[in-house]
Formats: structure tokens, sequence, C-alpha cells
């Protein structure tokens, strides 16, 4: 099956997906982050500099972080808190 996102509205699904069948190595770390961005901009927290600064806080802890010209842009901001996850893969929900 192919998702294909058109707007952030087409998020939920996504997110209800891995709200149901959570993951369980570090990017659960991730996915929480992802979603806390996803409620930020639902929210139009975006629309203020504070919500813009906790966006740019967020995307520099995920993935490769921050584009040099971001990071010269927001010099100022520190990356997210990315929160050890820990669980192991006897946890895993078997839908079977």
């Amino acid at each position: 099956m192919i998702f294909r996102i058109t707007s952030i509205k087409n998020l939920q699904a996504i997110i209800g997906h891995f709200d149901k069948y959570p993951l369980v190595t570090q990017k659960l770390a991730d996915y929480n982050l992802f979603k806390l961005a996803y409620n930020i901009m639902i929210n139009k927290e975006h629309l203020t500099q504070e919500g813009l600064f906790k966006l740019v806080a967020i995307k520099g802890s995920l993935n490769l972080g921050l584009a040099p010209e971001l990071q010269s842009a927001f010099s100022g901001i520190t990356n997210a808190d990315k929160p050890l996850v820990t669980g192991s893969a006897q946890e895993v929900y078997d839908p079977n």
C-alpha cells in the first residue's frame, strides 16, 4: 500500500497508524518529535516566532539536523531534546 500525502491534514492517517502500532527502536523518538511538529502546525503555533523556533529546534534533532543555511539563520536555537528509547522487539504488537 502506498500513501501519498498532499496536505498536512492527510498526515493524521500516518499518525494514527504509528500511534496504534508504535515503533520500538530509537525511531520512536524521531516519530514523537515529528508528531510534536505536526501538532504545532495543526494548532497554527508555527505562525508565531516562538512556534517557528520550536519547529527549527525539532528539525535540528531529526535525521541530518539543520542545513548550514538554517544553522546560520537560526544560530541561537538549541535542538529539541531527543529522549533515549528503551524497549525490545518482544514488545512489538503482533497483529496476527
